[in-house]
């Protein structure tokens, strides 16, 4: 028998008592969704969930509404959290009963984790997530979070700012242990580290970074537009890592400078060029997402050129 989690209806029903096939559905209308809204092609995080799916062992529950899938949440643990890593309704079944239901199964079930001390999501297609109330909510704390994006159809707009002192180099691999300690320099004290936990370590920075170079959960890690900053005595003092989410829309997957850096425009020169290398590529458009709260950066994106698309939530449950 399936197992199921006490919740009122719609019910819940384990990912591992459901086939590829039956999932096939929601994961379509997710990945048109995707594109059409935020110019991101999910086929290669979709052919993993449906991978994982057929050799039942992706942890996470479905929406059972009848006999029909309309929803699905899968999480992953790394070591003392757990992480939602997707969570989509169908938009015809969309209620906040239906997406709580979900979201209270995959935390429930991670809770129950032993020495699993907090659960991270960030979940863009969560109806009004940076406000609504949420499941576990004694536990919970939102952020609420910008995703913006930039035409890249005038890219002679972006324009140059080079910074005295400052040389940019795409980045390489060799750049991997300083670009970590970078990460963690530049978010000791930050929101961002509330966000995510990663930042606050050189082995949890590793591992962010790992996931962004090597998975596709934001996008296929793009060289090309990926720089590093060296300052006058030839240390790092800022990166900009990129990602290729479709054929012609790049995504900025991690942007950071150093504290003695900020505010002399290393930042910007950064994502400039970064922008300049998409365009260049025949990228269309680009993204990033930014917490609400920094709002530094927002004023930088937008005076290079980005608009807010859309708001939602980085949510982190702590149960320590």
């Amino acid at each position: 028998m399936a197992a199921h989690v006490e919740w009122p209806e719609p019910r819940v029903i384990e990912l591992r008592r459901i086939s590829a096939e039956d999932l096939e559905p929601v994961l379509a209308e997710e990945m048109a969704v995707w594109r059409r809204e935020l110019a991101w092609d999910l086929r290669s995080s979709a052919e993993l969930v449906r991978r994982y799916t057929r050799m039942q062992a992706l942890s996470g529950f479905g929406l059972l509404e009848g006999s029909r899938i309309t929803g699905y949440s899968y999480f992953v643990r790394e070591d003392h959290k757990g992480l939602i890593g997707d969570h989509y309704v169908l938009e015809r079944h969309r209620t906040a009963l239906a997406e709580d239901a979900l979201i209270h199964a995959v935390v429930a079930s991670l809770r129950r984790l032993p020495g699993l001390q907090r659960v991270e999501a960030q979940l863009l297609m969560l109806n009004n997530g940076a406000e609504r109330a949420m499941p576990f909510s004694n536990q919970l704390r939102a952020y609420p979070r910008w995703f913006l994006d930039i035409s890249l159809a005038h890219p002679e707009a972006l324009g140059s700012t080079p910074v005295p002192g400052i040389r940019l180099q795409p980045w390489r691999e060799s750049l991997f242990e300083e670009s970590a300690r970078l990460v963690v320099s530049a978010y000791r004290n930050n929101i961002d580290s509330e966000i995510n936990d990663q930042y606050r370590s050189a082995p949890g920075a590793r591992r962010f970074l790992s996931n962004i170079i090597e998975f596709p959960g934001c996008g296929t890690f793009f060289p090309a537009a990926s720089y590093a900053a060296f300052d006058a005595a030839g240390a790092l003092c800022g990166i900009s890592l990129a990602s290729l989410v479709a054929r012609d829309a790049g995504h900025i997957t991690q942007l950071c400078v150093t504290p003695a850096h900020r505010n002399a425009g290393v930042g910007g020169h950064l994502l400039r060029q970064s922008l300049r290398e998409f365009a260049a590529h025949g990228c269309n458009s680009a993204s990033l997402t930014v917490t609400a709260a920094n709002e530094a950066a927002l004023r930088l994106y937008e005076k290079v050129g980005f608009v807010r698309r859309r708001q939602f939530a980085a949510h982190v449950w702590d149960f320590r």
